[in-house]
């Protein structure tokens, strides 16, 4: 009973990863209607900053607000100088500067970092298990479910209980509305990217010392990330967070039942949840 007790808090913490990573892409998409493949690229940028922060010798907790918030900023001004210009067109004009964009930071890592994956070194306080009983767990893998459930309720009051979420909400049912209010619509636009873009890389920073860092780690985010988009509804931050915990709970407990279609699974609980929910879980129709 404790192997599937323990798959299922494990499903929680990677949903929770995956519900960080998916979050920025579903809040973008919903208000920009803007098709993000370089998505996982900031996931990629933000583990390996922190890496090289680390290599510095700067301590880990510096290097999980350092990396989120410089990776943020670059993609507030891919945003401002490149992105903002091919809004306004076809999804395929987004899908070939994003994917473009991926490759370039993929390569970009490479060139740096070396095409072999490392290792990042766990915080020395969150070293060791925690025991309740018979039940054993990684300290460090409960500090990832705290922390990034914190961090959900911190993002939810942010969305729902100030001005700029109010705006964020709005622009993602009509922009125009927003700009006859005036708001400065691009402002929002920017933040809004730039904020989807630091939620991915803090997926990445604290990601890294459970799985390690390599230059391939962003397309296998990428996937994952559109998967909860799907399942959870576009644009729909309870879609992200329900979507994330639903992905991970299914991979984690399927990786003791049947390890070699654990990745698989996921797709067929897509598939699944498409059947009986077009729209996703949370999303609009």
């Amino acid at each position: 009973m404790n192997v599937y007790l323990l798959q299922i808090v494990n499903g929680i913490g990677l949903g929770m990863l995956y519900f960080l990573l998916a979050v920025g892409l579903s809040i973008v998409f919903g208000l920009l209607r803007f098709v993000n493949f370089a998505h996982g690229a900031f996931y990629l940028l933000g583990a390996y900053l922190a890496y090289q922060l680390l290599r510095w010798g700067m301590n880990f907790w510096l290097a999980l607000a350092v990396a989120p918030l410089a990776i943020g900023a670059l993609a507030w001004l891919l945003e401002k100088a490149l992105l903002r210009h091919v809004y306004d067109h076809p999804h395929e004009f987004h899908i070939l500067i994003t994917v473009g964009l991926a490759l370039v930071v993929q390569e970009v890592v490479i060139l740096i970092w070396g095409p072999i994956g490392d290792n990042i070194a766990i915080p020395a306080v969150l070293q060791g298990v925690v025991i309740w009983g018979s039940f054993v767990y990684p300290k460090y893998r409960l500090f990832v479910i705290g922390f990034t459930a914190v961090f959900a309720l911190a993002l939810w009051w942010v969305l729902e209980g100030t001005r700029i979420g109010s705006a964020v909400r709005a622009g993602s049912e009509s922009t125009e509305t927003v700009s006859l209010l005036g708001i400065n619509v691009f402002r929002i636009l920017s933040l809004v990217f730039a904020l989807g873009a630091a939620t991915a890389a803090l997926a990445g920073v604290l990601a890294a010392p459970i799985r390690g860092v390599d230059p391939f780690m962003g397309l296998e985010a990428l996937s994952v990330a559109f998967v909860i988009v799907v399942v959870g509804g576009m644009g729909s931050f309870g879609g992200a967070l329900v979507g994330g915990l639903l992905i991970g709970i299914v991979q984690s407990v399927m990786s003791s039942l049947w390890p070699q279609g654990a990745q698989l699974m996921i797709y067929i609980a897509m598939a699944a949840v498409l059947l009986l929910r077009p729209h996703g879980l949370m999303g609009r129709g």
